[in-house]
């Protein structure tokens, strides 16, 4: 008895332990467990009443991540607003997808309330995401916490993200930059398949001939209602899934970085995977979502903990 006392102090113990203990970037999964133990039940729960609610927001805050990594690292700069002197990244055209502001509000405000100054917005904006995917039906998985929030955020630091003009050799190479293989690159992409694009971003593909008929019957449609008209990427908009890829066997494709990972044989057979085999899709993009959380985290005096999530302290 006394021994089995002592192996479950000994693993509590390891459990607190790995909330400090550095691990890559100096974070990791266990990093509230005493600072702020229900910040990630906040988080999960609230992301998940506002889906309940508003089911499209998943997408948005599926990107929210996306666009706030691929920019300075993970580090909620995506969150700033813009000030007198400085437009922020959230006014770029390339972040008009990008929704959810409000209730990153909502989770920092409880969490504030709960253990002041302790987590980070660059930690919400990434949990959210990882419960986005999870309550849209797709895989479950964990990310570490222990981001510091950035202090910069300008609008023409974004023009460097991957643009939906981008072929193929384009994305791979711009990905490549960022330490990811071209199979993460197509993995990532399959969040497409949740959300819309507006007309903006794919009306260049009107017309093409290479593009499935009724498709493109379809997308002049859309577009006959002006550049802000949508249309989901995928038939299942609201479903985290692999019909993406499904969509691009059919040479349905929403946008031209969509539809070239079918047009190059280095992601063609990536996506006819992905297409056949779901699980597959799924454990992959789950490796692509950790390496993308990881990118340039900040630490130390190199961030802060932000108490307002649009605002520098």
């Amino acid at each position: 008895m006394a021994m089995a006392n002592f192996l479950a102090l000994f693993l509590l113990m390891e459990l607190i332990a790995g909330g400090y203990r550095d691990g890559a970037n100096g974070l990791s999964m266990n990093y509230y467990v005493l600072s702020c133990p229900f910040a990630e039940p906040i988080v999960r729960n609230t992301v998940a009443s506002a889906l309940q609610s508003d089911p499209t927001l998943a997408a948005g805050l599926v990107r929210m991540h996306f666009h706030d990594c691929w920019i300075q690292g993970c580090d909620g700069s995506v969150l700033l607003d813009s000030t007198k002197n400085n437009t922020a990244e959230k006014e770029s055209p390339g972040n008009l997808s990008v929704r959810g502001f409000d209730l990153i509000d909502d989770v920092k405000g409880q969490l504030e309330n709960q253990c002041p100054g302790v987590v980070s917005c660059a930690d919400i904006v990434a949990m959210a995401a990882t419960e986005a995917v999870a309550s849209s039906g797709g895989p479950v998985y964990d990310i570490p916490k222990g981001r510091k929030d950035g202090r910069r955020s300008k609008i023409e630091d974004t023009f460097s993200a991957p643009a939906p003009s981008f072929n193929a050799s384009e994305l791979v190479r711009a990905f490549r930059q960022r330490g990811f293989s071209a199979r993460d690159m197509v993995a990532l992409s399959g969040a497409h398949t949740l959300g819309v694009a507006r007309c903006s971003s794919f009306k260049n593909r009107l017309g093409d001939p290479t593009m499935d008929s009724d498709f493109s019957k379809t997308l002049s449609k859309t577009c006959s209602g002006g550049d802000n008209a949508e249309q989901p990427f995928d038939m299942t908009r609201n479903n985290f899934d692999n019909s993406y890829f499904q969509a691009l066997q059919r040479k349905s494709g929403l946008l031209f970085s969509d539809q070239t990972l079918y047009s190059d044989p280095r992601t063609k057979s990536i996506a006819d995977g992905y297409a056949m085999n779901q699980a597959t899709f799924f454990l992959d993009f789950t490796q692509a979502m950790v390496k993308m959380s990881l990118l340039d985290v900040k630490e130390g005096s190199k961030g802060e903990v932000r108490s307002d999530c649009r605002r520098i302290n």
